[in-house]
């Protein structure tokens, strides 16, 4: 197939499109997880969860965090699987890959030699399930040493273990803690059901529907050499899959373009070359770089204008004193005084959609 040429602003709106952040603003959580395909969960708040803001920053100001959820716990039409919320139809998708991990060697010997602890994590939610990771004793043969990330008990371990085989799901959470049942209780029993090679094409596909344009690669982008259609980009040399229904709706009237700050964790940050290919925009979390390294701050958010990256905003919410604190808008480029007012009018419906009044704006 011959590839399709674009140019960078074509790209750039593909893009900028299938990631929900253009002027024409999703309907509802729902929509976001579907098109999206993940919304990482990350705790660091320092303007408000990662979870949270993705959806506002696409939603807008009717986005309330109890909307969220009622579509996990409530209405199951998300779920949460390796530290983000997925649209419950892409489980099917997934569950051959499940079933078969997994592939390490480590992990099976692990999973072999606690065959027992399995049995049990697996018993006592089946007779007292949903329940916390501290409810279940830690019955395991055999430990794997701490990481950094997690301590000594091995239940969390087993859980995650067991999540990712498709035996056990994250039914809600009781705070940042996950409550755990057993999957035939929490996913729904009638989905379809898909070999490995349809899974694994569906899954490519709804990948790069949430892309727009991508570069092939299973591990960092999940885009498939064959996902899509070629596609070429003026002053790149990467060779693109493009999807096509993304690339029909350009000739669509373009709904413009608005401001958006996008969460360090956002998946529209993900793919780095990306970024600086079509956006020219080279970025870096300062989150874990030493405070005298910091050029734009701890955990400063991208302000995204129409189809261009234009500056950092560095701000922080004081829930004591019902405060956004800006700390700076760093601009790339100066603003123009129109842009000057679309940032702080996303800045004020901001404060507004947390609850506290803004200060340091200048």
């Amino acid at each position: 197939m011959t590839a399709h040429h674009l140019t960078r602003d074509q790209a750039r709106r593909l893009v900028v499109r299938a990631q929900l952040l253009d002027a024409d603003r999703p309907g509802d959580v729902v929509e976001v997880g579907e098109q999206l395909g993940y919304i990482k969960i990350d705790p660091t708040a320092m303007i408000a969860p990662c979870e949270h803001t993705v959806l506002w920053s696409r939603i807008g100001w009717s986005y309330e965090s109890g909307q969220l959820r009622k579509a996990v716990e409530g209405d199951r039409l998300l779920f949460e699987f390796d530290g983000a919320f997925r649209p419950m139809s892409l489980l099917p998708l997934m569950l051959p890959g499940m079933r078969r991990w997994p592939q390490r060697e480590s992990s099976k010997q692990w999973l072999s030699a606690n065959a027992g602890f399995r049995a049990d994590v697996l018993a006592r939610l089946r007779a007292e399930g949903p329940l916390l990771a501290s409810d279940i004793p830690d019955t395991a043969q055999v430990s794997r040493a701490p990481d950094g990330w997690s301590g000594s008990n091995q239940v969390p371990h087993m859980l995650d273990f067991l999540l990712r085989q498709g035996e056990v799901a994250v039914t809600g959470r009781e705070g940042r803690h996950r409550r755990w049942d057993l999957a035939e209780r929490v996913y729904p029993q009638d989905l379809p059901e898909y070999d490995d090679e349809e899974a694994a094409a569906m899954l490519a596909a709804r990948r790069l529907q949430s892309a727009g344009i991508a570069k092939p690669h299973w591990y960092w982008t999940g885009v498939a050499k064959d996902s899509g259609e070629p596609a070429v980009v003026a002053g790149s040399s990467v060779k693109y899959r493009v999807d096509p229904e993304a690339l029909a709706a350009l000739e669509d009237e373009d709904s413009g373009g608005r401001v958006a700050f996008l969460n360090p964790y956002d998946s529209m940050l993900f793919d780095r070359r990306r970024l600086a290919e079509l956006f020219e925009f080279t970025y870096v979390l300062e989150q874990f770089k030493p405070k005298a390294q910091r050029r734009y701050g701890y955990f400063a958010h991208p302000i995204l204008m129409g189809d261009r990256f234009v500056g950092m905003l560095d701000a922080e919410v004081d829930r004591a004193r019902e405060l956004l604190k800006v700390t700076a808008v760093h601009e790339f480029l100066p603003f123009e005084p129109e842009e000057s007012d679309m940032v702080r009018a996303e800045i004020a419906d901001l404060a507004e959609w947390l609850g506290v009044s803004v200060t340091g704006l200048p």
